[in-house]
């Protein structure tokens, strides 16, 4: 067994920049097994596409999970609220995956990403022209975090008015299944958890008394259409965990996208001279700096993954930004280049039959705000000196806060 005993996600320098350690195990170490986790790594992106087109003896059921086992306090709480959605596409497997997935993929048809594509345009110039009409502003605050979360929820249908109560109540989702939190952080998030489950069953409710044109209500229909095709419990844990992850990834990749843009400034240069460029550099800083670094599966049968004999029952992460960086997939892969051609063969929103139904929300919004920034805003300039920090979690990345300055002639 090749055990590394060194490899530590929640360290400060990976959480910085995990890219040099990646890419040192997936030379020297790619399928390794960190005792810390009990989890095997795999950092090559053939041995992650080969375990994502393998549902069968490569189970989703773990990609959820508490990464570590939450306290009994935590648990207690969870048990008060009822706290207990079913599982949704990210963490099963067929025939159950088929069966929702194909009920979710009518919420991301082409029809409604075009009709949703003017309404997120008009919010995210609002939200760009306040945000440059300040000297300084950080960019997750006035844009990268509320941009998301309005759009997700607009499609969901939550109303308008619930968007802060929602968005304080999900913030530390992320560190309950992916992170290392405290005992007492641990019952806070619980808390939270159980308010937002509670939130969106009452919500579902209430959509079958006055259902509307969003896709809660789509979802309701088909429920009315065969009861047993499709459940209301199944159709609140779709909303639950839709309205979280909908927005959190989104707002890491914009937030990364814009971050290495600015700092590597002849690329931001290039992209403001030929916005033509700006749906290749979508898919560049997917690449280059994924908001989505690992994902999880378990064996369901005893496996061989390049030289390591891994056990039945075993836990994989599945390291995609390492994968993003492999020189056997990609030339240059630390070289960030918003002409290049090879950018789309990244697998940031996963591969196979889980493949992110999200991708072309995602897309549109980064394209949108990259556009708008482009046009608005080409002196844009990252604040000097400013210390990033980033959520310790094993998963999701993205600077808590990003600030930018406009680089007006009196700066320069």
């Amino acid at each position: 067994m090749t055990v590394s005993a060194y490899f530590d996600p929640f360290a400060a320098h990976y959480l910085a920049d995990p890219y040099p350690a990646l890419a040192g195990l997936r030379a020297d170490k790619p399928v390794f097994f960190a005792p810390e986790l009990d989890m095997w790594v795999l950092t090559r992106a053939a041995d992650i596409e080969a375990v994502f087109t393998d549902p069968q003896a490569y189970s989703a059921a773990i990609a959820q999970d508490p990464l570590f086992p939450p306290t009994e306090q935590a648990r207690d709480v969870l048990c008060t609220w009822g706290f207990d959605p079913p599982h949704t596409m990210s963490n099963l497997d067929p025939p159950e995956h088929r069966r929702i997935r194909t009920h979710n993929m009518r919420a991301f048809s082409a029809r409604r990403i075009a009709e949703l594509e003017p309404r997120v345009t008009q919010a995210a110039r609002e939200m760009v022209e306040a945000m440059l009409a300040r000297p300084a502003f950080d960019l997750v605050a006035e844009l990268s975090f509320p941009l998301p979360a309005y759009m997700i929820f607009t499609l969901i249908g939550f109303p308008p008015e619930d968007t802060q109560m929602l968005k304080s109540w999900c913030g530390n989702r992320l560190a309950f299944s992916w992170g290392r939190p405290s005992p007492a952080r641990q019952v806070e998030i619980a808390e939270n958890m159980g308010r937002y489950w509670n939130y969106c069953q009452e919500f579902v409710a209430r959509k079958m008394a006055e259902p509307a044109g969003d896709f809660t209500s789509q979802l309701l229909a088909a429920h009315d259409s065969d009861p047993a095709e499709l459940s209301v419990r199944e159709i609140a844990g779709v909303v639950y965990g839709l309205s979280i992850a909908g927005h959190e990834t989104t707002t890491n990749l914009t937030t990364n996208a814009v971050r290495q843009l600015l700092a590597h400034r002849a690329q931001w240069e290039t992209l403001c001279a030929d916005p033509a460029l700006i749906p290749n550099a979508v898919e560049e800083a997917l690449r280059f700096d994924t908001s989505v670094l690992t994902w999880r599966r378990v064996t369901t049968r005893p496996v061989r993954i390049g030289e390591a004999d891994i056990p039945a029952g075993a836990k994989l992460l599945l390291a995609l930004a390492a994968a993003n960086r492999d020189p056997a997939r990609f030339d240059d892969p630390d070289v960030f280049d918003v002409t290049t051609k090879r950018a789309a063969r990244h697998i940031s929103f996963g591969y196979g039959i889980h493949f992110c139904l999200g991708a072309p929300l995602a897309r549109m919004e980064l394209r949108i705000v990259l556009e708008l920034l482009t046009q608005l805003a080409p002196d844009l300039d990252l604040l000097p000196d400013q210390q990033l920090s980033f959520e310790p979690n094993i998963a999701f990345r993205g600077p808590r806060e990003l600030w930018l300055r406009r680089a007006r002639e009196e700066q320069r």
